[in-house]
């Protein structure tokens, strides 16, 4: 009777050896699968056994539709950034790396786990802990992700990140894209090109001092008007008086109409066009009598706007 403890004691060192070996085994034997398919293609059968308890590693498990008769285009869009995850870890994990595989499972190839999860729509993607090891939950149930936000690598890994333990945990690597950095190649030396063949029609009117006088003019008056005001407050073109009327000019200083920008750049228009016709072009009149004429219109179109703004 004595010898009984001993041998109990002896016994569960011999299980618990043999569970540690056969999940240590499962493990490497996955992850052996994983470097050469990035990440692993699931189906009833894998996925269970990946996911079986005692587990002493983590898994992430999109389950997905991706064929083109399920229609599933969030599955397509996540598909590309699911598979640079997988392989940024695989590339990226050293020794002090958390024990984490990836694995993929289509609804044509897992339509009974899809059924025992009772999943109606796709891509849904689980994270599991581990039950056993140093790193075990003391609730393994898997986590959902919320697709509601961005369909980035970066983002399911900062997420998967919050239930990792310490330890180096690689960052996403994304290849570089040589089809846009030729396409960008051309389009700048197709610029440069047409530039230097078009510089001797463009530089004259990119130097033109009367060109940046009106850019300048307009700016001016969206600006002095009021635009940059209603942009921002997305104020009403027009209101009415409350007896059938319509209000052009919003009363009090802090408010204003859309109508009323318009009418107040179109005065200041008038008038700005008025001073530079009186300080310029009519200077240049060479019949004094008509010189004279001109500086009496502009004269009266000034002081019919200043009156304008003044009753406003």
């Amino acid at each position: 009777m004595r010898g009984l403890p001993i041998f109990t004691t002896f016994f569960c060192l011999i299980i618990s050896l043999s569970v540690a070996i056969s999940t240590t085994d499962r493990y490497k034997t996955y992850q052996t699968l994983a470097k050469s398919v990035k990440p692993i293609v699931l189906n009833d059968s894998t996925y269970n056994d990946l996911i079986s308890d005692p587990r002493d590693y983590h898994v992430a498990v999109l389950l997905t539709a991706g064929d083109m008769r399920y229609g599933c285009q969030l599955c397509h869009e996540i598909q590309p950034e699911w598979e640079l995850l997988a392989r940024s870890w695989i590339k990226g994990a050293r020794q002090d790396t958390p024990k984490l595989l990836f694995g993929t499972l289509d609804f044509s190839k897992g339509r009974d786990t899809f059924q025992k999860l009772m999943l109606k729509t796709a891509p849904v993607l689980l994270f599991f802990p581990p039950s056993a090891g140093p790193a075990a939950k003391a609730d393994a149930s898997p986590i959902q992700y919320n697709f509601n936000g961005p369909l980035s690598a970066d983002q399911i890994n900062n997420w998967m990140n919050r239930y990792l333990p310490d330890g180096h945990k690689p960052s996403i690597v994304r290849p570089i894209n040589y089809g846009r950095i030729a396409t960008m190649t051309t389009l700048l030396l197709g610029v440069v090109t047409l530039f230097t063949v078009l510089s001797k029609y463009i530089l004259p009117v990119i130097q033109s001092r009367n060109l940046w006088a009106a850019l300048s003019l307009i700016a001016i008056l969206l600006f002095t008007s009021g635009h940059m005001f209603n942009h921002i407050r997305k104020v009403p073109y027009v209101t009415g008086d409350g007896k059938g009327g319509i209000i052009y000019f919003a009363p009090g200083f802090l408010s204003q109409l859309g109508v009323e920008t318009q009418i107040v750049a179109a005065i200041y228009a008038s008038l700005s066009f008025a001073t530079i016709a009186l300080a310029i072009k009519i200077p240049r009149i060479s019949n004094p009598k008509s010189q004279q004429i001109n500086v009496v219109i502009w004269e009266v179109v000034i002081n019919q706007q200043l009156l304008k703004i003044q009753n406003k």
